[in-house]
């Protein structure tokens, strides 16, 4: 199967070297095309793939289409692309644009919206794929081998990528903030700055961990770290009077809301 990036920036880099390691296919069956020169040459330097000339000759050498386009571009990719979509799979991971609207650019391709994250860089990606009851069963398995090599993978509604976006698509500038607060917190009580980083870090990776591993709800696991009259419920106090967990469930609504305007879904 032969695979065509309409874009070649970093998430699509990093979804061609994933698919790379996966072997969900090998360097040969790649082509980018990119109204960037910089952004083609990135990429191929990256993955040993292909540079074509235009969207269009890059989509006839291809099965599956991934359109990894800004969403300003997205329009004029698939336009350039034209009669070369016809009857083949395009994976669009452009927020705010829907199937509907997708299809009507498309020129008789199937598509399937995806939404991932930037964790895909290493491999850690939280995908959500948008299934329809007229999503062919085969061009799921295709979506989900492809973003399966990059982390991991949920079936959705389309009503419900919103939400995604919100949570997991926004998400990981979320923890980035709570972790520069985290490292400045432990500057502020006297650490090195590198070790406060450092620390943070790793404070973040072994409780996400702790949860994937265990399988526990993340207040049992809070419970069990907050001894009585202790450091931990000090900190949680402070913590809620801030309203912190309001802040990030207002956080995540709001990212949802915001990805439905641009959608033009504003139910």
């Amino acid at each position: 199967m032969k695979y065509a990036f309409l874009g070649g920036g970093k998430m699509a880099q990093a979804l061609a070297l994933g698919m790379l390691r996966g072997k969900v296919c090998v360097a040969e069956d790649i082509v980018v095309a990119d109204r960037l020169q910089a952004g083609g040459e990135s990429f191929v330097k990256a993955t040993s793939g292909r540079l074509m000339k235009s969207n269009a000759a890059a989509a006839a050498e291809a099965d599956v289409v991934l359109l990894c386009v800004k969403p300003g571009d997205a329009s004029a990719a698939l336009e350039e692309a034209g009669v070369e979509l016809k009857d083949k799979l395009l994976i669009s991971i452009v927020s705010g644009l829907t199937v509907s609207r997708l299809s009507g650019m498309a020129f008789g391709a199937r598509v399937i919206r995806v939404m991932p994250n930037t964790a895909a860089m290493v491999g850690m990606s939280a995908t959500a794929i948008a299934v329809t009851v007229e999503t062919a069963e085969n061009d799921v398995k295709i979506a989900e081998k492809i973003f399966g090599a990059v982390g991991g993978v949920h079936s959705v509604t389309e009503n419900q990528l919103d939400a995604v976006t919100g949570l997991s698509g926004s998400g990981p500038a979320y923890v980035y903030l709570m972790m520069e607060a985290l490292s400045d917190g432990g500057v502020a009580a006297g650490l090195p700055r590198p070790l406060a980083l450092d620390l943070a870090v790793q404070t973040v990776r072994g409780a996400a961990e702790m949860v994937a591993v265990t399988g526990d709800h993340p207040a049992l696991l809070r419970e069990m770290v907050t001894s009585p009259g202790g450091t931990t419920i000090a900190a949680l106090g402070v913590l809620e009077k801030a309203a912190v967990r309001s802040a990030f469930i207002d956080a995540v609504k709001a990212a949802t809301d915001r990805s439905r305007e641009l959608s033009g879904d504003g139910n």
